[in-house]
């Protein structure tokens, strides 16, 4: 007798009912579920380093397919900001937001000289947004690209990625009005105890452009290695560059790299500052040259990380030859004001024959059209007139330091135990270095300034420098990990008022930064002291 699988009629029809009725509910239900609303944009404030003033009101920009990029007839500088800025949001939108010249009342618009107040200075801008356009006025193209780093911020994060990304694209309304609290704001690279490729540099100046940083600051010699081709003692980078910390293989510039690094710089309006450390610091110069040292001898490559053991023969009239071939070649192949002569730790350099290399050498760089940099411990000796110090202590109570500011000397401020972008956040931190002490986040965050060193008058502070010293590190992810996010801290203290100083409301700003951070591709340290955004 056949068995039939099927269920009779009267069992099935029960069940066709009811699944009938679950799907007809489940129609309604979707039918009648509001489409969700779409994010509320970034608030104007929410942006580090926080801008001087902001003005919340109006309807929101929304980027769309439609819109453009509005640059000033004839000018090559807004253009070029223009497509900067394009070229940052094209992957993720997918947009192809033409670059235009001219009027128009739609947009995105950059415009020169629109600003129409001196206050705000050559790197100052204005950010009005509204339902139409979003308008940015500087009164110089530095000006116009923080601009742009602000507005980035202003947009979700996810516009930082490499592939069309959902949206929607859309700008607070409001005003901001912004201008630097100080005209420096620097970061330094150690390539000396590694060596780290043009391109690396690269990334690491777009990284720094983000967050409004106008200097790089090159360690370009030291015991582990000199990295800098130098045309008439060509040993130096050949020879004394052919290693580094730890032994690897070292590397250095030529003169295109360098030049290479210096050009991407000044697409993101950073001024590099080349440091020649002398008369410590100076074992491989000493390495390649034997006639450098005062009995004649060459010292063999170091690759170890000890300090204060070496310096130049201050006796010796072929040492002021070499730096002032030195210097000549570097002054030629920097566009920028500064050249940084070192100056620190010269523990094997007595204090009368310190001051008086820094007196035959500081010449030297004015000679040749530069303003003299160097480490605090120049305040020791003479400063030259105009002479720029740079301060790395920890206490504050150099009153050295304080009486060169009031003869005159400016300052840049970089205390190794909130500044020093290499000491460790923690004991568990795998990289780095704690001579000055554990640098977590709120602690970098914590100084002011105008009131670190007991002294100092108003007006003496030049601006700050975060310093990336390279004895542990060798890749990129190394630098990006120490460096982020403290780096964005230093940033804002040299950007933002100093009544915006204030940690319990930048936290919230910083962990805002995270998905930004992770957009980019950046390796940073998720310290626990920051709420950061799931």
């Amino acid at each position: 007798m056949t068995q039939h699988r099927t269920a009779p009629p009267a069992r099935r029809l029960p069940r066709l009912l009811g699944s009938l009725l679950l799907l007809a509910a489940a129609v309604v239900s979707t039918a009648a579920a509001p489409a969700p609303a779409p994010a509320a944009p970034v608030p104007l404030g929410r942006v580090v380093p926080v801008p001087a003033s902001v003005a919340p009101g109006g309807s929101a920009y929304q980027l769309t397919s439609s819109t453009v990029i509005r640059v000033d007839s004839g000018s090559a500088e807004s253009r070029a900001v223009g497509e900067y800025l394009a070229g940052v949001l094209r992957p993720s939108t997918g947009y192809r937001l033409p670059v235009v010249a001219g009027a128009g009342g739609d947009g995105i618009q950059l415009r020169l000289g629109a600003a129409a107040d001196p206050a705000l200075g050559d790197e100052g801008y204005r950010l009005v947004s509204g339902s139409r356009t979003v308008r940015v006025s500087a009164n110089a193209p530095a000006g116009l690209f923080h601009a742009v780093q602000t507005l980035r911020q202003l947009l979700p994060a996810s516009v930082e990625k490499r592939s069309v990304q959902p949206g929607p694209w859309r700008i607070a309304g409001g005003t901001v009005t912004d201008s630097p609290r100080y005209a420096y704001r620097g970061v330094m690279v150690d390539v000396s105890r590694h060596f780290f490729t043009v391109e690396q540099i690269k990334r690491y100046i777009d990284q720094a452009a983000l967050y409004k940083v106008n200097t790089l600051h090159l360690h370009l010699s030291d015991d582990q290695g000199w990295r800098i081709a130098i045309d008439s003692w060509p040993r130096l980078a050949t020879y004394g560059g052919s290693t580094q910390v730890g032994g690897g293989p070292g590397g250095h510039y030529d003169k295109a790299d360098y030049q290479a690094i210096v050009a991407h710089a000044a697409s993101r309006f950073m001024e590099v500052v080349p440091e020649i450390d002398t008369p410590g610091h100076t074992n491989a110069a000493l390495a390649s040259y034997a006639e450098l040292n005062c009995d004649g001898v060459a010292r063999p490559l170091y690759t170890g990380t000890e300090v204060g053991f070496s310096s130049l023969c201050v006796a010796k009239p072929v040492t002021y030859t070499f730096l002032d071939d030195v210097l000549r070649e570097l002054a030629a192949l920097t566009p920028g004001r500064y050249v940084h002569i070192g100056g620190d730790e010269a523990a094997a350099t007595p204090a009368a024959d310190y001051a008086t290399f820094m007196d035959k050498v500081q010449p030297l760089v004015g000679r040749y059209g530069k303003t003299v940099m160097a480490w605090h411990q120049i305040a020791e000796a003479r400063p030259a007139p105009g002479a720029i110090a740079q301060y790395w202590g920890l206490g504050g109570t150099e009153p050295e330091v304080a009486a060169a500011a009031r003869a005159g000397t400016r300052l840049v401020m970089s205390p190794a135990n909130h500044a020093y972008l290499d000491m460790k956040y923690t004991r568990q931190t795998p990289l780095g270095l704690e001579w000055a002490g554990l640098v977590e986040v709120d602690k970098s965050y914590a100084w002011d300034p105008d009131t670190l060193v007991a002294g100092v008058p108003a007006g003496a502070v030049l601006g700050v420098e975060a310093p990336l010293w390279t004895e542990t590190l060798s890749t990129s992810a190394h630098l990006e990990y120490m460096a982020f996010p403290r780096l964005l801290g230093i940033a804002e203290i040299g950007w933002s008022p100093a009544a915006t100083h204030d940690w319990s409301s930048y936290r919230q700003r910083l962990a805002a930064q995270g998905p930004r951070l992770d957009a980019l591709g950046i390796t940073y340290y998720r310290s626990p002291k920051v709420p950061w955004t799931a």
